[in-house]
């Protein structure tokens, strides 16, 4: 029953989102600043667009967590890069920061039925967290297949995530979000499976 659930973010979506949040980290250490202008595996981005983009997804999701509500796009949001001023720390070091906040935002958050207003939407922070979490490790597989790295999301990690994607970009519904998904064999690795369920090429 609700009554009896605790009074946080569910420890597995928690964990979900922390898990995400590491492996998104650790690929951007890999962002050097000659690299920064490399194009992505996300069509017309290069990387620092990318990384301000998932710094902006972290700052939407914090405040949604924070305070119940996300005004319209805040996700798509140009941010400092926008702005046309040079992000404080630089966009990999502005990204541990928004990450920071986040978790703490994740942290502090109601119970997991608590609800979240998107536009004309709400969602409950379970889902919230997830969606997040999905959002987060995908692309973090994209900073790392730019910056050489290693070119799978970790296995535990991703068969998680697997269900919760199919759960929110079913293949009627993601246009505009994700590109179709993309064949892989039967054997496939659960990270390449993830990234070719969302759209992407998985590395040879």
């Amino acid at each position: 029953m609700l009554t009896e659930q605790v009074t946080v973010t569910a420890p597995v979506e928690r964990g979900l989102l922390v898990r995400a949040v590491r492996y998104a980290l650790a690929a951007a250490r890999l962002a050097t600043p000659p690299r920064l202008p490399l194009p992505t595996p996300c069509a017309g981005w290069d990387l620092r667009t990318l990384l301000h983009h998932v710094g902006d997804s972290m700052d939407a999701l914090s405040e949604g967590l924070y305070t119940g509500f996300v005004p319209p796009g805040a996700a798509a949001d140009g941010g400092w890069a926008e702005a046309g001023c040079p992000e404080p720390g630089g966009p990999v070091g502005g990204l541990s920061e928004r990450a920071a906040t986040l978790l703490c935002a994740c942290a502090a958050a109601g119970s997991a039925e608590s609800r979240v207003v998107i536009g004309d939407r709400e969602l409950n922070t379970s889902l919230i967290t997830m969606t997040g979490a999905v959002e987060i490790a995908v692309h973090g597989w994209d900073i790392a297949v730019t910056c050489g790295g290693p070119g799978t999301v970790p296995p535990g990690l991703a068969s998680e995530l697997l269900p919760i994607a199919a759960l929110l970009a079913p293949r009627g519904t993601r246009a505009g979000l994700f590109a179709d998904p993309v064949p892989v064999a039967d054997l496939a690795c659960p990270g390449d499976r993830l990234v070719a369920f969302l759209g992407r090429r998985p590395r040879p």
